[in-house]
């Protein structure tokens, strides 16, 4: 098979970061601007904001327990930070700026060192405020994958990291930054989809009755997405780094916002089937799919010769996490989400009536090591959002308080008008943001911070 730039791609994200873990180097992160090739040809090069050259950034990649240790270079014009979303990692590596560290500032330079104790699928992205969402949409952000000692076996795995793009007709990207209607509504969403950096769809070349994990990112800036299979059973094994026991999901679909992470598994069809593959599908999310229902993201091509049958698909969930929460012994605190009319772009939305960007606000709350904490999003407005907790796994309650799903999570889509509520064991001591993943909301209001003592 000739070699062409996708399967270059392909082939570099799916590198680990063997050499610093040989010579005790960093790994450099270089921010800086650059030119890639987005929307098909004809259309020019975007001039973009990149990592080592390329965006997506080099996916970086350890075992479990090993440390994830790089050397952020920053070449552009604004401030940076890196957040490190899903790892419970060492407060002062979060990334939160103004928090945990000060921003990078251009032409300076900053090592980040943390141990990855949980295997499973995270990424990197800016947090500085108010650079952060036009960094993001311009294409700061990378992969982590922490490999577990007990991952199930696969034949072949692949990532698809799932952006889109607002681009003009010379394939510049659109501005301006903070944009007002973005801000006052459901973010930023582009017209131009990519997976992994080139326009999708994104096809995978596999043998038949092969066994597939695929890692998926959603780094788009604000679209939610529901993810539907064609051809494929999918099984999830995991749902925002964290691993859960195999479930199907309902409808075949996922619900996926910004920043959210879907580790499935499935068996590719041994002969007579079409291409199976990935697409979006509208399940009742606002801004899910744009108007473009049924559009294909990923193709699996089938060659080769057939792979024997293996047994069924087994994981489990973190044993380092809680089996149970205690809810009767939590902190209890309702959090609302609502919008300002006719504001300054950057003060717009508001917790519990406080428009902030975290650090320039008092903690909303202070617990000890230890506590369960349970918290009520409650959303006022009528556009959908994404929170997201830094630091911590959640569990998704049930409305009734009678129970939580079975599987982790570090961010929850909460709908118009509609309340979500999580509870989590607040075991990780330090100041820990609390925002929306639409990065146009957080930057405009919606985030606050807690502390673990």
């Amino acid at each position: 098979m000739p070699i062409t730039r996708r399967a270059l791609i392909a082939s570099a994200l799916l590198t680990p970061i063997e050499g610093q873990a040989r010579t005790g180097e960093p790994t450099v992160l270089d921010l800086r601007p650059g030119r890639l090739q987005l929307a098909p040809a004809p259309v020019p090069q975007t001039d973009l904001w990149t990592i080592n050259g390329q965006v997506p950034g080099p996916v970086l990649r350890v075992k479990q327990g090993e440390d994830v240790f790089v050397r952020l270079i920053n070449n552009l014009r604004q401030p940076v930070a890196l957040h490190w979303q899903g790892v419970r990692l060492a407060n002062a590596m979060d990334g939160a700026a103004g928090l945990t560290q000060a921003p990078v500032e251009p032409g300076g330079r900053m090592d980040i060192r943390f141990t990855a104790p949980d295997p499973g699928t995270y990424w990197y992205r800016p947090s500085a405020f108010p650079h952060a969402a036009e960094q993001k949409a311009r294409g700061v952000y990378g992969l982590l994958i922490v490999d577990g000692r007990a991952d199930p076996p696969t034949d072949q795995e692949f990532l698809a990291v799932i952006d889109d793009w607002r681009l003009d007709e010379q394939g510049r990207i659109a501005g301006p930054f903070p944009d007002p209607a973005n801000v006052r509504g459901a973010g930023r969403i582009g017209s131009l989809i990519t997976v992994n950096g080139q326009s999708a769809p994104q096809t995978f070349t596999a043998r038949p009755g092969a066994r597939v994990r695929l890692r998926i990112l959603n780094a788009c800036s604000a679209r939610l997405m529901s993810l539907g299979f064609e051809g494929l059973r999918p099984l999830v094994v995991g749902i925002d780094g964290q691993s859960c026991e195999p479930f199907e999901p309902a409808r075949m679909t996922l619900p996926s916002g910004p920043g959210s992470r879907f580790d499935v598994m499935f068996d590719l069809p041994r002969e007579g089937a079409p291409e199976p593959g990935v697409i979006l599908r509208s399940g009742g999310l606002r801004g899910d799919s744009g108007g473009e229902e049924g559009r294909r993201l990923i193709t699996f091509r089938i060659e080769g010769e057939p792979l024997p049958p293996r047994g069924p698909i087994l994981s489990q969930q973190n044993p380092a996490l809680p089996p149970v929460i205690k809810l009767q012994a939590a902190k209890r605190l309702d959090l609302t989400i609502e919008k300002i009319q006719f504001s300054d772009p950057r003060q717009t939305w508001t917790l519990n009536g406080v428009a902030s960007h975290g650090a320039d606000a008092p903690a909303l709350f202070k617990v000890k090591r230890g506590q369960p904490v349970t918290l009520g999003f409650i959303n006022k407005t009528g556009i959908t959002q994404t929170i997201h907790v830094h630091g911590h796994a959640l569990r998704v309650l049930h409305l009734l308080d009678d129970g939580w799903e079975p599987y982790w999570r570090d961010s929850v889509i909460v709908p118009p008008g509609g309340t979500v509520r999580v509870a989590f064991l607040a075991d990780n001591p330090g100041k820990w943001l609390i925002e929306s993943t639409i990065l146009d909301h957080a930057m405009s209001g919606l985030a606050t911070w807690f502390e673990v003592g």
